[in-house]
């Protein structure tokens, strides 16, 4: 399997249909990055673009693990699961609103309503998904904790 983008509705039914609706599953990892750097003479070079990629496991098969990349990202917003919670996703929601894709660990989450909410969401520009099933495990894929 490879990339594949999301750019319409059939694309978010496609993802969701082929993930289960993200049902019992937990987002395992979770990797951002913007554009900006600092050269070698301390120049900064701002480029406003916002990037994450997110891992996803869950308790089927067929795929059992999936990465979202989500590109040109507007709004950031992860809420970790209360003490003595569990992190288990019943069903998410992603829809495409006033032209940008929104991703939310809760199906009946609302854009309008995103500001004091416990909903893990994010919303970006554009985004693109593959299977890593093979991504299943413990192991941490966006890097070792232990080096700090």
């Amino acid at each position: 399997m490879g990339l594949f983008e999301v750019k319409d509705n059939k694309d978010i039914e496609n993802l969701l249909n082929t993930f289960g609706g993200f049902h019992d599953s937990c987002l395992k990892e979770l990797y951002m990055w913007t554009e900006s750097f600092v050269n070698d003479n301390l120049s900064m070079s701002p480029v406003p673009d916002t990037n994450v990629r997110i891992l996803f496991q869950r308790q089927y098969r067929n795929p059992s693990a999936i990465e979202l990349l989500f590109r040109g990202v507007a709004q950031f917003h992860i809420v970790p699961s209360p003490e003595n919670y569990d992190s288990i996703i019943h069903d998410a929601k992603l829809i495409l609103h006033k032209g940008l894709l929104y991703w939310a660990d809760d199906n009946s989450w609302d854009p309008g309503n995103s500001i004091l909410t416990e909903t893990s969401w994010l919303s970006a520009k554009r985004l693109y998904w593959r299977d890593v099933s093979s991504w299943m495990g413990k192991e941490n894929r966006y890097g070792i904790i232990s080096d700090f």
